[in-house]
C-alpha cells in the first residue's frame, strides 16, 4: 500500500545508482549498438554515493525510480535493485517505441508523479534532465560522482535511448 502522505524521491539510474562507464564503448561505434549496451546493464556495479543517499532518502520518502531505459529492460532492472539493497519502489521506464529527448520524457512523467504529491527531490546525473526540472520548479541534486561519455549525452538527448 502507497502512503500518500510521503513525500516522493525520485532517483534516475544510469550514471546515478548504477555505473554504466563499462558499457558506453558501446554507443561509440556507428551504428550504436543499443542490444548489447542494454544487456550488459545487469553487471553494471553499483555507485555508492547514489545508493547511500537513495537509502537515506527512504527514511523519509517513497522512492521512485525514473529511467530513460526502454521498457523491455524492466526484469533486469527491477533484478538489479533488489540485488544491490535498493528500496523497493516504482519505476519508471521508456516506452520501447519512444524516441524523444530524456529531457522531455523523464519532465512529463514528474510532472505527473508531483500532481497531488511532494517531489522532495529528483536525483539525475542528465544536466539538461536537471534544468528542465529545476525549470519547472522541483528540487534536483546534480549526480555528479561519474562522468558520462560523449556518445552516451548525445544519445539521451538525439536519440532518446536511455
Amino acid at each position: 500500500m502507497i502512503d500518500k502522505s510521503r513525500p516522493l524521491a525520485v532517483f534516475d539510474l544510469d550514471g546515478t545508482l548504477a555505473d554504466s562507464a563499462h558499457r558506453q564503448y558501446l554507443l561509440e561505434r556507428k551504428p550504436r549498438d543499443w542490444d548489447a549496451f542494454f544487456g550488459a546493464a545487469p553487471a553494471d556495479p553499483p555507485l555508492t554515493e547514489g545508493v547511500e543517499l537513495c537509502l537515506d532518502a527512504a527514511r523519509e520518502c517513497e522512492i521512485v525510480y525514473l529511467t530513460g531505459r526502454p521498457e523491455r529492460c524492466r526484469a533486469d532492472t527491477v533484478d538489479w535493485l533488489a540485488t544491490h539493497g535498493l528500496p523497493s519502489g516504482r519505476v519508471h521506464m521508456r516506452r520501447n517505441d519512444d524516441r524523444r529527448p530524456a529531457r522531455v520524457t523523464k519532465l512529463e512523467i514528474l510532472r505527473r508523479l508531483g500532481g497531488g504529491r511532494e517531489v522532495r527531490m529528483l536525483v539525475d546525473d542528465d544536466e539538461l534532465v536537471c534544468d528542465a526540472a529545476e525549470q519547472a520548479g522541483f528540487r534536483v541534486v546534480r549526480a555528479r560522482w561519474t562522468g558520462a561519455s560523449a556518445a552516451l549525452k548525445d544519445a539521451q538527448e538525439r536519440e532518446g535511448r536511455t
